[in-house]
Protein backbone atom coordinates (compact mmCIF):
# COMPACT_ATOMS: atom_id res chain seq x y z
CA UNK A 1 0.00 0.00 0.00
CA UNK A 2 3.17 2.17 0.91
CA UNK A 3 3.60 2.76 -3.49
CA UNK A 4 -0.43 2.40 -4.62
CA UNK A 5 -0.48 6.00 -5.09
CA UNK A 6 2.75 6.10 -7.54
CA UNK A 7 1.93 6.73 -10.91
CA UNK A 8 5.48 6.65 -11.86
CA UNK A 9 5.71 5.03 -15.36
CA UNK A 10 2.01 6.05 -16.55
CA UNK A 11 0.63 8.08 -19.28
CA UNK A 12 -2.05 10.56 -18.43
CA UNK A 13 -3.75 12.58 -21.06
CA UNK A 14 -5.88 15.28 -19.51
CA UNK A 15 -8.55 16.90 -22.14
CA UNK A 16 -9.45 20.34 -20.62
CA UNK A 17 -6.21 20.16 -18.73
CA UNK A 18 -4.57 23.41 -19.65
CA UNK A 19 -6.76 25.81 -17.17
CA UNK A 20 -9.29 25.50 -14.53
CA UNK A 21 -10.19 21.92 -12.93
CA UNK A 22 -8.39 20.21 -15.71
CA UNK A 23 -5.25 21.93 -15.02
CA UNK A 24 -5.08 21.50 -11.27
CA UNK A 25 -5.51 17.52 -12.23
CA UNK A 26 -2.64 17.63 -14.74
CA UNK A 27 -0.27 19.18 -12.34
CA UNK A 28 -1.63 16.79 -9.28
CA UNK A 29 -0.73 13.48 -11.56
CA UNK A 30 2.31 14.61 -12.37
CA UNK A 31 3.46 15.20 -8.94
CA UNK A 32 2.73 11.54 -8.36
CA UNK A 33 4.98 10.57 -11.02
CA UNK A 34 2.56 10.52 -14.49
CA UNK A 35 3.63 11.12 -17.38
CA UNK A 36 0.82 13.93 -18.46
CA UNK A 37 0.23 15.19 -21.19
CA UNK A 38 -2.57 18.46 -21.05
CA UNK A 39 -4.74 19.24 -24.05
CA UNK A 40 -7.39 21.92 -24.88
CA UNK A 41 -8.95 24.06 -28.05
CA UNK A 42 -6.26 26.26 -27.27
CA UNK A 43 -3.40 24.06 -26.42
CA UNK A 44 0.16 25.36 -27.50
CA UNK A 45 2.11 21.94 -28.10
CA UNK A 46 -1.06 19.28 -28.85
CA UNK A 47 -3.99 20.93 -29.35
CA UNK A 48 -7.49 19.44 -29.50
CA UNK A 49 -11.14 20.05 -30.22
CA UNK A 50 -13.34 17.70 -28.50
CA UNK A 51 -15.98 18.76 -30.71
CA UNK A 52 -14.36 17.17 -33.89
CA UNK A 53 -14.10 13.63 -34.56
CA UNK A 54 -10.93 14.06 -36.91
CA UNK A 55 -9.41 16.75 -34.17
CA UNK A 56 -9.58 13.84 -31.58
CA UNK A 57 -8.23 11.38 -34.11
CA UNK A 58 -5.44 13.22 -34.93
CA UNK A 59 -4.81 14.11 -31.16
CA UNK A 60 -4.28 10.30 -29.84
CA UNK A 61 -2.17 9.76 -33.21
CA UNK A 62 -0.25 11.92 -31.91
CA UNK A 63 -0.13 10.80 -28.25
CA UNK A 64 0.75 7.13 -28.79
CA UNK A 65 3.17 8.22 -31.68
CA UNK A 66 5.28 9.92 -28.83
CA UNK A 67 4.55 8.32 -25.83
CA UNK A 68 3.54 5.11 -27.10
CA UNK A 69 0.55 4.19 -24.56
CA UNK A 70 -2.12 5.72 -22.36
CA UNK A 71 -3.00 4.22 -19.32
CA UNK A 72 -5.17 7.61 -17.43
CA UNK A 73 -7.86 9.47 -19.27
CA UNK A 74 -9.30 12.50 -17.64
CA UNK A 75 -12.29 14.19 -19.14
CA UNK A 76 -12.47 17.76 -17.87
CA UNK A 77 -13.41 20.02 -20.78
CA UNK A 78 -16.81 21.84 -20.78
CA UNK A 79 -18.39 25.32 -20.44
CA UNK A 80 -21.67 26.25 -19.10
CA UNK A 81 -24.16 29.75 -19.72
CA UNK A 82 -26.91 30.83 -17.64
CA UNK A 83 -29.89 31.68 -19.83
CA UNK A 84 -34.35 31.22 -18.90
CA UNK A 85 -34.43 27.32 -21.01
CA UNK A 86 -37.83 28.88 -22.79
CA UNK A 87 -34.71 31.30 -24.67
CA UNK A 88 -31.92 29.12 -25.56
CA UNK A 89 -31.70 28.26 -29.28
CA UNK A 90 -30.82 25.00 -30.71
CA UNK A 91 -27.31 26.02 -31.46
CA UNK A 92 -26.77 26.99 -27.72
CA UNK A 93 -28.28 23.89 -26.74
CA UNK A 94 -26.48 21.58 -29.23
CA UNK A 95 -23.28 23.15 -28.95
CA UNK A 96 -23.07 23.07 -25.07
CA UNK A 97 -23.97 19.04 -25.41
CA UNK A 98 -21.13 18.78 -28.55
CA UNK A 99 -18.57 19.67 -25.51
CA UNK A 100 -19.47 18.50 -22.08
CA UNK A 101 -21.10 15.50 -23.33
CA UNK A 102 -20.56 14.13 -27.36
CA UNK A 103 -16.86 15.36 -26.98
CA UNK A 104 -16.58 13.21 -24.33
CA UNK A 105 -17.72 10.30 -26.00
CA UNK A 106 -15.44 10.91 -28.70
CA UNK A 107 -12.50 10.42 -26.43
CA UNK A 108 -13.21 7.60 -24.79
CA UNK A 109 -13.63 5.99 -27.80
CA UNK A 110 -10.53 7.18 -29.82
CA UNK A 111 -8.63 5.85 -26.48
CA UNK A 112 -10.52 2.88 -25.73
CA UNK A 113 -7.84 0.24 -27.31
CA UNK A 114 -4.67 2.25 -25.50
CA UNK A 115 -6.41 2.07 -22.35
CA UNK A 116 -7.42 -1.95 -23.11
CA UNK A 117 -4.16 -2.15 -23.54
CA UNK A 118 -2.60 -0.65 -20.60
CA UNK A 119 -4.14 -3.35 -18.68
CA UNK A 120 -5.12 -0.64 -16.01
CA UNK A 121 -6.69 1.80 -17.85
CA UNK A 122 -8.26 4.32 -16.01
CA UNK A 123 -10.94 6.86 -17.17
CA UNK A 124 -11.76 10.20 -14.65
CA UNK A 125 -14.97 12.38 -15.82
CA UNK A 126 -15.49 15.80 -14.27
CA UNK A 127 -19.34 15.69 -13.76
CA UNK A 128 -20.86 18.25 -11.40
CA UNK A 129 -23.44 18.54 -8.45
CA UNK A 130 -25.98 19.54 -11.46
CA UNK A 131 -25.22 15.87 -12.62
CA UNK A 132 -27.38 14.87 -9.12
CA UNK A 133 -29.18 18.59 -8.37
CA UNK A 134 -31.36 21.36 -10.55
CA UNK A 135 -29.75 24.42 -11.11
CA UNK A 136 -31.69 27.53 -12.01
CA UNK A 137 -31.49 28.67 -15.74
CA UNK A 138 -28.61 26.39 -16.68
CA UNK A 139 -30.69 23.49 -18.01
CA UNK A 140 -28.62 22.02 -20.91
CA UNK A 141 -25.53 21.66 -18.52
CA UNK A 142 -27.30 19.88 -15.88
CA UNK A 143 -28.75 17.84 -18.94
CA UNK A 144 -25.24 17.44 -20.00
CA UNK A 145 -23.48 16.52 -16.74
CA UNK A 146 -26.45 14.37 -15.35
CA UNK A 147 -25.76 12.26 -19.17
CA UNK A 148 -21.85 12.37 -18.42
CA UNK A 149 -22.69 10.25 -15.14
CA UNK A 150 -24.71 8.38 -17.10
CA UNK A 151 -22.58 7.50 -19.68
CA UNK A 152 -19.96 6.45 -17.05
CA UNK A 153 -21.86 3.92 -15.36
CA UNK A 154 -22.34 2.37 -18.67
CA UNK A 155 -19.13 2.34 -19.82
CA UNK A 156 -18.13 1.03 -16.28
CA UNK A 157 -20.02 -2.08 -17.20
CA UNK A 158 -19.30 -2.61 -20.61
CA UNK A 159 -15.21 -2.26 -20.21
CA UNK A 160 -14.82 -3.62 -16.91
CA UNK A 161 -14.07 -6.80 -18.61
CA UNK A 162 -11.51 -5.15 -20.54
CA UNK A 163 -9.67 -4.18 -17.55
CA UNK A 164 -10.95 -0.20 -17.70
CA UNK A 165 -12.18 1.57 -14.80
CA UNK A 166 -14.48 4.33 -14.84
CA UNK A 167 -15.06 7.12 -12.28
CA UNK A 168 -16.08 10.57 -11.69
CA UNK A 169 -15.67 13.42 -9.58
CA UNK A 170 -18.60 15.88 -8.63
CA UNK A 171 -16.45 19.21 -7.45
CA UNK A 172 -19.10 21.00 -5.69
CA UNK A 173 -18.32 25.16 -6.25
CA UNK A 174 -14.97 25.87 -7.27
CA UNK A 175 -14.61 29.06 -8.68
CA UNK A 176 -12.86 29.00 -11.94
CA UNK A 177 -12.66 31.21 -15.16
CA UNK A 178 -16.02 28.72 -16.42
CA UNK A 179 -18.08 29.97 -13.48
CA UNK A 180 -16.72 32.87 -11.81
CA UNK A 181 -19.10 35.18 -13.28
CA UNK A 182 -21.88 33.54 -11.90
CA UNK A 183 -21.09 33.13 -8.25
CA UNK A 184 -18.74 36.00 -7.31
CA UNK A 185 -20.70 38.66 -5.76
CA UNK A 186 -23.77 37.19 -6.51
CA UNK A 187 -27.46 36.45 -5.06
CA UNK A 188 -26.55 33.25 -6.77
CA UNK A 189 -23.05 32.66 -4.79
CA UNK A 190 -24.19 33.91 -1.29
CA UNK A 191 -26.93 31.19 -1.76
CA UNK A 192 -24.20 28.56 -2.84
CA UNK A 193 -22.30 29.53 -0.40
CA UNK A 194 -25.10 29.26 2.53
CA UNK A 195 -25.78 25.55 1.28
CA UNK A 196 -22.50 24.33 1.62
CA UNK A 197 -21.94 23.17 5.12
CA UNK A 198 -18.12 24.28 5.29
CA UNK A 199 -18.93 27.73 4.40
CA UNK A 200 -16.50 27.92 2.02
CA UNK A 201 -15.68 27.46 -1.85
CA UNK A 202 -13.48 24.85 -2.63
CA UNK A 203 -10.20 25.26 -4.45
CA UNK A 204 -9.50 23.28 -7.39
CA UNK A 205 -6.09 21.61 -5.62
CA UNK A 206 -8.30 19.79 -3.47
CA UNK A 207 -9.75 17.50 -6.29
CA UNK A 208 -6.12 16.30 -6.61
CA UNK A 209 -6.22 13.74 -4.04
CA UNK A 210 -9.61 12.32 -5.39
CA UNK A 211 -8.07 12.60 -8.99
CA UNK A 212 -4.70 10.35 -7.76
CA UNK A 213 -6.37 7.76 -6.14
CA UNK A 214 -9.07 6.79 -9.08
CA UNK A 215 -6.00 7.15 -11.52
CA UNK A 216 -4.20 4.71 -8.85
CA UNK A 217 -4.22 1.19 -7.80
CA UNK A 218 -5.64 1.72 -4.62
CA UNK A 219 -8.75 2.27 -7.01
CA UNK A 220 -8.53 -1.27 -8.40
CA UNK A 221 -11.75 -2.57 -7.58
CA UNK A 222 -13.58 0.89 -7.75
CA UNK A 223 -15.21 1.66 -11.32
CA UNK A 224 -18.83 3.24 -12.16
CA UNK A 225 -18.87 5.93 -8.98
CA UNK A 226 -19.05 9.26 -8.88
CA UNK A 227 -17.51 10.78 -5.65
CA UNK A 228 -18.46 14.27 -4.70
CA UNK A 229 -15.81 16.70 -3.49
CA UNK A 230 -18.31 19.68 -2.52
CA UNK A 231 -17.99 20.47 1.29
CA UNK A 232 -20.98 18.75 2.32
CA UNK A 233 -23.05 20.58 -0.70
CA UNK A 234 -25.14 17.25 -1.55
CA UNK A 235 -25.40 16.18 2.01
CA UNK A 236 -26.57 19.47 3.40
CA UNK A 237 -30.65 19.54 4.67
CA UNK A 238 -30.64 22.33 6.70
CA UNK A 239 -27.40 23.88 7.92
CA UNK A 240 -28.52 25.98 10.87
Amino acid sequence: MATCFDLTGRVAVVIGGTSGIGHAIAVGLKDHGATVIPTGRRAVNLPCDVTSHNSVASFQQTVLAEYGRTDILVYAAGYTFRKPTTAVTDHEWNSLLDTDLTGALRCFQAFYHALKASGRGRIINIASLGSHLAFQEVAAYCAAKTALLSLTRSLAVEWAKDGISVNAIAPGIFPTELNRHLISGTPRGQELMARTPMARFGRPEELVGTAVLLASDAASYLTGQCIAVDGGYLASGVNQ
